[in-house]
């Protein structure tokens, strides 16, 4: 089962400025909770930003940003 997250608002809103300034157009992916089945786990999907062929991770409510994986972070 999977349950689509939604971007919170200012998060998203930071990210647009950013990308504006910079006369980028960025595409959101919003990320999901899957649960699996007959378990009590779940897994969490992050967030994704696409900027000129590049991924960024991000969760609500946190000014951290990843790049492509977990190890190279970037504060907003």
């Amino acid at each position: 089962m999977k349950e689509e997250l939604q971007f919170e608002e200012s998060l998203k809103q930071r990210l647009e400025f950013i990308c504006e300034f910079s006369k980028i157009t960025p595409t959101f992916i919003n990320g999901s909770i899957k649960k699996i089945e007959n378990t009590n786990l779940s897994y969490i999907e992050l967030h994704r930003v696409v900027i000129k062929d590049k991924t960024f991770l991000v969760f609500n409510y946190s000014n951290d940003v990843y790049m492509s994986n977990l190890s190279q972070k970037i504060k907003l």
